[in-house]
């Protein structure tokens, strides 16, 4: 068996690559600055925050997300947030993805990440 086979069952994914790498906080900034700038004029915007701030106010931004129909569940600093659109886990993209086509609109990250 060669060693790369040997631990292919322990290979992440990308996506769960990039919960590691991004840790919650980042995640929860980032969500609570995407969900502020999608969600401007709309009920659940919520607040911006930085990442020292955003796990703070971890139930407004999970209120936020709950207004577009994703559920999102902070589980830990290592593997990351949790995101559920009906009941099936998926990723912070697919998420965002999700809440756009709820609203009705497309943002780069240059229109919510300043």
């Amino acid at each position: 068996m060669a060693e790369k086979d040997k631990y292919a069952d322990e290979i992440m994914s990308d996506e769960e690559l990039d919960g590691v790498a991004g840790g919650y906080a980042n995640e929860m900034a980032d969500d609570s600055q995407f969900l502020n700038v999608l969600l401007r004029g709309r009920p659940g915007q919520c607040d911006r925050y930085g990442q020292w701030r955003a796990p703070y106010n971890g139930e407004e931004i999970e209120n936020a997300w709950k207004s577009v129909g994703v559920e999102c569940v902070t589980k830990s600093a290592f593997y990351g947030n949790i995101y559920k659109i009906n009941g099936k886990e998926v990723s912070q993209q697919k998420a965002w993805e999700h809440a756009e086509q709820v609203v009705g609109k497309h943002l780069e990250r240059s229109d919510w990440d300043w």
